[in-house]
């Protein structure tokens, strides 16, 4: 665990937090690492449900690109690589609590969500295309299969953030709460699971995910095409000026 994630297993609920507040959560080598442990181990260790949440008004700005650049992912062993491929396999049903800013793979995980719960000032963005990349997580499969092709096209292409009200409209959210109340709804939903009978629980998402196969395809298949995009130029101007535009801010 580092202090930038806490992981605390309570009542069958394993709450992940992401508490990197000064960053907007934006999310590290160390953290994916962390997030893929806390993932991937769950149903070893008994667990009914995971609860995935901020601790802070950002739900996550995304990848840290300067953590990102010095480190870029290779290979199946990355830690980001782990965590997607922990979302797709594990037969543990995930609640996310969003409040705020959920960027890129902020909202590329939520589609592994079995709940998702978002405050009114939640606000999914996917912002590959701008950095010279291309969506990862199994988003070019699931996201069309979730909200249409045109709306994919609009977040993707076009970079147009979708709100509270649009994601809950096209299924990408399950309830939205109001701010005072939302990590008590996503906890007590993730209670709920965890209180239910496990094997029937874990059976059931396994069954709902019956294509995971596939959807573990699309994310290699994302992964070099990633890695590729990560290297070209376009990338490096992309990052470049994201990184001019932001110290001159």
């Amino acid at each position: 665990m580092t202090l930038e994630i806490t992981v605390e297993d309570r009542d069958g609920v394993r709450h992940v937090v992401l508490d990197r507040p000064d960053k907007k959560n934006a999310l590290t080598s160390a953290m994916y690492a962390t997030l893929a442990d806390a993932v991937g181990s769950a149903s070893g260790d008994g667990i009914g449900a995971v609860l995935l949440r901020s601790s802070s008004g950002t739900f996550t700005a995304g990848n840290d690109l300067r953590d990102f650049l010095d480190r870029p992912p290779h290979g199946d062993d990355a830690p980001v690589t782990r965590f997607l491929h922990s979302l797709a396999e594990t037969d543990v049903p995930i609640v996310a609590a969003v409040r705020g800013a959920a960027v890129g793979i902020g909202t590329t995980m939520l589609l592994h969500c079995d709940l998702v719960y978002a405050a009114p000032n939640a606000l999914l963005k996917l912002p590959f295309i701008d950095l010279g990349l291309v969506p990862e997580a199994a988003s070019s499969v699931l996201l069309p299969r979730r909200i249409g092709r045109a709306r994919s096209g609009a977040a993707l292409y076009l970079g147009e953030a979708i709100d509270a009200a649009g994601a809950l409209q096209s299924g990408l959210i399950t309830e939205i709460v109001p701010d005072e109340r939302l990590d008590a709804r996503a906890a007590g939903a993730a209670e709920t699971i965890a209180a239910k009978p496990r094997e029937a629980v874990r059976e059931t998402k396994r069954l709902l995910n019956y294509d995971r196969a596939a959807i573990l395809e699309a994310m290699d298949r994302e992964s070099r095409a990633f890695s590729v995009r990560l290297g070209s130029n376009e990338a490096r101007a992309a990052m470049a000026s994201f990184f001019s535009s932001r110290a001159a801010r």
